[in-house]
């Protein structure tokens, strides 16, 4: 009779600078989407865990902030989760672009890294080249280890946190290049019934020239945020989403230590 067949687990963190492709990774890997994506660097604010559930194996990724210079509050919290991911892995994934030259960011992350490097794939997430292989060397690495989570479960956040992150990414991918790092979404209220999901959240920014920005000419462009963020969360929350958007401007929020807290879902 033949021994079974170990199961593997373990944590993977995904690190690497702003912007290089590391939410987008994850999504692929997991098959849903965990982590939201732009154009913007530094989009990703927490350490958020994509699960992959294998037969044999469960891969717990680590998605986390870009590696950067602290420059207030919230980067050094965000900073904090870089750190943590690296303290608490099995794996390390650095994530370099490889269209673009190494630079002295590329090599502050390998310096922060370096300790837990092993072998480099080439690889592309939007075309799903070499993920196959590249998931079948992490899982080869990973030790013998109990199931964290269900086997139907592909990521720890909750639904509030999750409701706020597309929100946070639609307000990213209308406003662009306009106000890419000082809103933040804060739910104020989230209530769910058989028939209907009722949202109620608030878009806070730094300075009053700000929010219409936000708003738009008319209300136009808020209202064309609450309806793209409306038809991504009814596909989490069907069958219906009422979604009520309210903009606040809270001066210097990024260095607000409540307000950043407030932005740890797990701190809850």
């Amino acid at each position: 009779m033949q021994d079974p067949i170990p199961f593997k687990s373990g944590f993977v963190a995904v690190v690497g600078r702003p912007n290089v492709g590391k939410s987008t990774l994850i999504n692929a890997l997991v098959g849903a989407k965990v982590s939201i994506v732009t154009a913007a660097p530094q989009t990703t604010r927490n350490r958020i865990l994509g699960i992959v559930n294998r037969s044999d194996s469960q891969v717990i990724l680590m998605d986390t902030p870009g590696i950067h210079k602290p420059l207030s509050r919230l980067n050094e919290q965000m900073m904090a989760y870089v750190r943590q991911a690296l303290e608490d892995r099995d794996l390390v994934l650095l994530i370099v672009d490889a269209s673009g030259d190494f630079g002295r960011g590329d090599q502050f992350a390998l310096e922060l890294v370096k300790k837990y490097a092993a072998k480099s794939f080439p690889i592309s997430a939007l075309h799903g080249a070499g993920l196959a292989e590249l998931m079948d060397e992490v899982i080869k690495r990973l030790p013998e280890g109990p199931q964290y989570f269900p086997a139907d479960v592909y990521t720890d956040q909750p639904e509030r946190f999750l409701a706020s992150e597309i929100i946070r990414e639609k307000i990213i991918c209308h406003t662009r290049q306009e106000l890419p790092y000082v809103t933040a979404v804060l739910i104020d209220q989230f209530e769910e019934t058989d028939t209907l999901t009722r949202i109620y959240a608030t878009i806070v920014v730094e300075k009053e020239s700000q929010k219409p920005i936000v708003i738009g000419a008319g209300g136009q462009r808020i209202k064309r945020v609450g309806t793209d963020a409306r038809r991504e969360l009814e596909k989490l929350f069907p069958p219906k989403v009422f979604l009520e958007l309210y903009v606040k401007v809270e001066p210097h929020w990024r260095d607000n230590r409540a307000l950043v807290a407030a932005l740890d879902y797990r701190a809850e």
